[in-house]
């Protein structure tokens, strides 16, 4: 069963506020119904689904781990996505430890074979990946759904995929700037950058006899810069820029700042710092 397919990334939560089984299981029901694969079903209806599952037998499974699950009339494909406690929640598992990451899985109430495969699917790359400890580092919910992405591709292929890259360059004459676009990776999940202390040409151009009359303009603070490099995946590219741009404004018609990008014919090693 594809999982990337059905996994939610604006339903990927981290640490819920609810200490108690019944406050998760309303708070993960509630994130559920605002999704488009619920359709809009009641939240009411897929807590008393999911509750009803519990009853059965904790869907705990151990080592800080749920899956809770059901069946819900008139849904046309699955829906999966992760909600994580830091603190943990008592929730009857297995090994009497508390739950600190949910999976949660709901699907069409026919499909009950697909169901099955879902949720082996998630055992195996439970069991089969380091993925748990991946989703107790993650910082940010994108940091927190890309964890799980990337352990997925890993089980299916046997590898970790070669996801391409294009290294960007964010020159900014604007200190003002700078923290806000390391803030924007951060909640990107963009983990890595390195910051370069750099200067515009003017610190140096009153050296040349011409424009020697210009030498105190020239050393004003304004010409000192920072250049940030940061590794970007292709395919997000776009939308990465696109957010850097909300901070600065259109860079085609501002002054003092610049982006560009090269791509990545070969890398190793990381620049992620946490």
């Amino acid at each position: 069963m594809d999982l990337i397919s059905i996994l939610d990334r604006n339903a990927c939560i981290l640490n819920i506020p609810e200490r108690d089984r019944e406050g998760v299981v309303r708070r993960i029901a509630a994130i559920a119904s605002k999704t488009e694969a619920m359709n809009g079903v009641d939240p009411e209806i897929i807590y008393e689904k999911l509750m009803s599952r519990e009853k059965e037998g904790s869907t705990g499974i151990g080592n800080a781990i749920a899956i809770p699950h059901a069946r819900i009339e008139g849904m046309k494909d699955f829906l999966l996505f992760i909600v994580t406690s830091h603190r943990g929640v008592e929730f009857n598992s297995i090994d009497k430890k508390k739950v600190h990451t949910f999976f949660v899985v709901i699907g069409p109430e026919e499909r009950v074979n697909d169901h099955l495969k879902i949720l082996a699917a998630i055992s195996h790359i439970l069991a089969s990946s380091n993925v748990k400890k991946e989703l107790r580092k993650a910082i940010t919910n994108t940091a927190l759904y890309e964890a799980f992405l990337r352990n997925v591709r890993i089980a299916e292929t046997g590898h970790e995929s070669k996801q391409k890259f294009k290294a960007l360059f964010v020159i900014l004459y604007f200190d003002e700037f700078l923290y806000d676009i390391l803030e924007f990776f951060i909640q990107e999940g963009i983990e890595g950058a390195t910051i370069l202390d750099s200067s515009g040409m003017g610190q140096y151009i009153s050296n040349i006899p011409l424009f020697a009359s210009f030498i105190g303009f020239m050393n004003e603070a304004k010409n000192h810069s920072n250049t940030i490099v940061a590794m970007i995946p292709e395919d997000r590219f776009s939308d990465i820029v696109e957010g850097i741009e909300e901070i600065t404004g259109d860079l085609d018609k501002k002054e003092g700042a610049m982006l560009f990008a090269v791509d990545v014919s070969f890398a190793r090693g990381t620049m992620k710092m946490m």
